[in-house]
């Protein structure tokens, strides 16, 4: 098969092409195989990624209880990270939320630090699972058309979790498909040589050599995107003894910065706390990477001698089966003993995180704060996001609603454009912030989503047109007040008085629907906004009465009553 790429190349200018790629494909290696080396990989890729959403979205809401339950004890954070990675089997997919938790505020940076260190330890059930499995006795790959099998009625059950579930042991069958076809299409280096000769010429135990397979590593996993995927890749090469064991420890430590990347990514359109959330995940790595690379010859012969003592080996390092191992036992050792020298140093670390980030605050610009546009994130996590993003949107209008009281009493001319120009800077701030919840809300409905979720999205949905109608009102009262002064209106002392004493109602009322928004949902306080709603509807009905008889008996002007009435009349809207 891999000499259909000399067809038709044996003539004219052709000759040297088709004499390279002979020399590839005499040698066992041709395009074919690279496209089937990229499958394979892809194929890995795919199944992790199937098998990581699918245990997400069965276990989405007990993980956000998980990561909610976060408290003061450090140790408790690490092993909610250990066993969150250890379930969806992604560090990445941890990270990511960790960060996307900082961005929507439920977790502090010191909380979310201990959840990283956790899933640093949690990333290597991963390679456990991987040696087990892809390289032990037990071949599991065997078993993937019968998993395929067994997932077939899970996938079309109308129930939700039982479809989750399905969608994981899919994503695990493919994953361990992956792995085997990734170990099947790795080129034979026995016959190349030269490469042979290049791999081992790095060899050896200087700083130099360990820094080049750090790079290696890094750069393997900053573009496949999944340390685990690289991880995958090294055990093969070392069990194939194609690279020496200290190359492979070494990109395993590079595998350890480069899956730092993703939580970066993750953090670049999030607020400043996500972004130091991510920097104290490089942070981490990078520092516990420096302090191996010191005593990287000494924590190797540890390794060695630890595993001479079981009894099975007597040179663990020169046997295929005793390489993987402990390279699996290399990288468990270097987080857990990372974790427990880092641990005491939360603070400084967390100091440096936020240095690194500075936060710029300006309480007349506008940005999403809480949702995350460009990340890939669960619905669940998402709506979590959005509720945040509405509660900020709702505390936007509560300023709306003290600038326009401030331009109805204020004197000072300068002062009263300078309000005018900020209502209506904030108007076209709620017009932006309701489309872009609006869109975000409506990609997260797309999804499959519980009843109580559709129900809060739905609610959400209404909030955020409520809002804006909220932000429209204010402006147009702006416009009202604008336009008395311009034609040189005057209220009188009791009408001023009386929008005043409305406003103190507005206000209660703003008190008690960001409370309600800032609340979990279906467990706002009903009864206060019913009773704040009736005493707003009482005080509107009785100022409409008075200003009617105000009006028959000719105490103020048609022009000054018509905008009295308009504005509280707006402010009951």
């Amino acid at each position: 098969m891999p000499y259909l790429c000399n067809v038709g190349l044996t003539n004219g200018n052709n000759t040297a092409w088709s004499e390279s790629i002979s020399f590839h494909t005499e040698s066992g290696w041709s395009i074919l195989n690279l496209l089937m080396l990229i499958g394979a990989l892809g194929l890995f890729l795919y199944g992790m990624k199937v098998m990581s959403e699918g245990i997400q979205k069965a276990a989405g809401q007990r993980m956000r209880s998980i990561l909610n339950s976060m408290t003061a004890n450090q140790f408790r954070g690490i092993f909610t990270g250990f066993l969150t990675t250890a379930i969806i089997q992604s560090s990445s997919a941890t990270t990511v939320m960790v960060v996307s938790f900082v961005n929507a505020g439920l977790l502090n940076l010191r909380q979310a630090f201990g959840v990283i260190m956790g899933a640093n330890i949690g990333t290597t059930i991963t390679s456990w699972l991987i040696v087990i499995f892809g390289f032990g006795n037990f071949d599991i790959s065997s078993f993937s058309l019968p998993l395929f099998a067994l997932a077939i009625p899970f996938i079309f059950s109308v129930k939700s979790l039982r479809k989750s579930a399905g969608e994981f042991i899919i994503g695990f069958a493919l994953l361990f498909m992956g792995l085997e076809f990734l170990q099947q299409s790795v080129p034979d280096l026995t016959k190349q040589p030269y490469v042979l000769e290049l791999i081992h010429s790095w060899s050896g135990d200087g700083v130099g050599f360990v820094l080049i397979a750090i790079l290696i590593g890094t750069v393997i996993t900053m573009i496949i995107q999944s340390s685990s995927a690289a991880m995958a890749i090294t055990l093969i090469l070392c069990n194939q003894g194609y690279i020496p064991f200290e190359m492979a420890a070494g990109m395993v430590l590079g595998e350890n910065i480069g899956t730092t990347i993703t939580a970066n990514l993750a953090a670049i359109i999030g607020n400043a706390d996500s972004k130091r959330a991510a920097r104290m995940h490089s942070l981490f790595n990078v520092i516990g990477v420096v302090w191996v690379v010191i005593i990287f010859p000494f924590f190797l012969q540890a390794i060695e001698f630890s595993m001479i003592q079981t009894g099975y080996w007597k040179k663990p390092f020169d046997d295929p089966q005793g390489r993987i191992i402990a390279l699996s036992v290399f990288h468990s050792a270097f987080n857990i003993l990372n974790v427990l020298l880092l641990v005491w140093f939360t603070k400084p670390i967390t100091a440096l995180a936020t240095r690194m980030v500075r936060q710029k605050k300006n309480d007349d610009e506008y940005h999403l704060e809480y949702i995350q546009t460009g990340v890939l994130t669960t619905p669940e996590l998402g709506i979590l996001e959005a509720q945040k993003e509405v509660a900020k949107y709702g505390a936007i209008t509560a300023r709306m609603a003290a600038m326009t009281r401030k331009l109805l009493s204020e004197q000072d001319k300068t002062e009263k454009r300078n309000l005018i120009a900020r209502i209506e800077k904030y108007e076209i701030i709620t017009d932006r912030i309701e489309l872009e919840i609006g869109d975000y809300l409506s990609k997260i409905s797309e999804e499959d989503l519980s009843d109580t979720s559709s129900r809060h999205v739905r609610s959400m949905l209404s909030i955020n047109n409520d809002l804006e109608r909220v932000g429209d009102i204010f402006f147009q009262m702006s416009k009202s007040i604008e336009r008395k002064d311009n034609e040189r209106i005057w209220f009188t002392p009791e009408q001023r008085n009386n929008l005043l004493e409305m406003f103190d109602i507005i206000d209660e009322a703003f008190e008690i629907m960001n409370e309600n928004l800032e609340a979990e949902f279906q467990k706002g306080d009903l009864k206060k906004a019913v009773l704040c709603e009736e005493k707003i509807n009482d005080k509107r009905n009785q100022l409409r009465a008075q200003h009617l008889e105000n009006v028959e008996r000719q105490e103020y002007n048609i022009k000054s009553g018509m905008i009295y009435s308009d504005l509280f009349s707006s402010l009951e809207k």
